[in-house]
């Protein structure tokens, strides 16, 4: 029995052992075991979290997590540390005043790197964005095909890369295009000379969309008399595509097939007219 307090004697000793000494405290054997213990724990902790967060999303997603728990991992190191060296006696006051300046200058700094990043946190949870989505963001409109943690990138229409903060999905608005499905309604407007049948405008117009096999039947095109312009009747045609990142180009087909079947038909498409008249003093 003496033996085996002499021996739990000498382990309390060892873990008493003083490494490092000073006025603002002291740290011992047991305080780096601690700190080790807790570390091994908070390791063990993190997984287990992110096995839970990421155990239903596509192994895509799953990836772009492995950044955002790297960062938290250090981040909680640093405070399990100060904690146990805190909770030892060692008085953090000093470092932690002569740290207050850069504290509040990184925090300035990384501000808007948090907001991004955990916004992207919140894309991928949600699923509000997807590769592939066809987004507008400022008068530019492109086809997402990466999401990371911090920025999106899609390519625009004239192949180039536009680079997106996420945190701009939640402070701006964005259009997304095909969030609810692939299908877009797009239109041409037309003006046609006043005494024109507008029966036979709208007939012809239905035969452009329709004979243009890059467009959709169903749902069904269809045609609205818009107003009695200046110069002219307007009209605009309807119809429904699969892909509109590359709309434009299909507008542009059905404005030829416009312009053909109204040429064939004695239909015309006038120009502004303005009627001057000059007054002279006599």
């Amino acid at each position: 029995m003496d033996k085996l307090v002499d021996f739990f004697s000498v382990i309390k000793d060892f873990l008493a052992l003083e490494i490092y000494s000073s006025d603002s405290g002291h740290i011992t054997i047991s305080t780096l075991l601690t700190i080790v213990i807790a570390i091994i724990i908070v390791t063990y902790l993190l997984k287990l979290i992110h096995k839970l967060v990421t155990v239903k999303l596509p192994e895509e997603d799953q990836n772009k997590f492995q950044s955002i728990f790297g960062f938290l991992k250090y981040l909680f190191y640093i405070m399990t540390v100060l904690t146990i060296l805190h909770s030892s006696g060692i008085n953090l006051t000093v470092l932690l005043t002569a740290s207050a300046a850069l504290f509040v200058g990184l925090g300035f700094a990384l501000q808007y790197l948090f907001q991004d990043i955990i916004s992207g946190i919140l894309i991928i949870l949600d699923q509000s964005l997807h590769v592939g989505d066809i987004i507008e963001v400022e008068n530019k409109v492109g086809r997402v095909f990466e999401i990371r943690l911090r920025t999106t990138r899609a390519l625009t229409r004239d192949d180039k890369v536009i680079v997106i903060p996420n945190h701009k999905f939640l402070t701006d608005s964005i259009y997304n295009y095909t969030q609810n499905h692939k299908t877009t309604r797009e239109m041409v407007k037309v003006g046609v000379a006043y005494g024109s049948d507008v029966d036979l405008v709208t007939k012809l117009l239905l035969e452009v969309v329709t004979e243009e096999k890059s467009l959709l039947n169903s749902p069904k095109p269809f045609v609205q008399f818009e107003d009695f312009g200046d110069s002219a009747l307007l009209f605009s045609v309807h119809f429904y595509i699969k892909d509109s990142f590359n709309a434009p180009g299909l507008k542009s087909k059905v404005r030829y097939g416009i312009n053909t079947k109204f040429n064939e038909n004695n239909i015309s498409i006038p120009f502004p007219q303005r009627d001057v008249h000059i007054i002279t003093k006599k």
